[in-house]
């Protein structure tokens, strides 16, 4: 007996299986975005306690609060112009989306009687 389908059975499975891979394609991108969101945002309150903290004149303190407060692996940026400092925390590269390397930067004043 011939099917009535003919030459396009089994087509709508094969359409389900492309649809079902893309979801979860877009579903890891969605999830690492999330992530790098989260990664930012952690560099950027890292950035600012250590840049309130450099500015007080407790570096070594600063530089422990990124192992605390900092994503993992976070590289570390003080950079101390005439009364100004500018701390940059810049996370490792994020999963799946190209080497972005999610970041926070804050700036502070020194306090009048820390030196630069």
């Amino acid at each position: 007996m011939p099917s009535r389908f003919g030459p396009e059975r089994g087509s709508v499975t094969v359409e389900a299986a492309i649809a079902l891979c893309a979801l979860i394609v877009m579903l890891a991108l969605g999830l690492s975005a999330v992530g790098a969101v989260v990664t930012g945002l952690r560099a950027i309150d890292a950035a600012a306690e250590i840049a309130r903290l450099v500015a007080r004149g407790d570096r070594v303190r600063g530089e422990q609060a990124l192992r605390q407060l900092g994503p993992d692996g976070a590289d570390l940026s003080i950079k101390v112009d005439g009364d100004d400092v500018t701390v940059t925390v810049t996370a490792e590269p994020v999963p799946l989306l190209l080497g972005l390397r999610p970041s926070g930067t804050a700036c502070a004043v020194l306090e009048p009687e820390v030196s630069g």
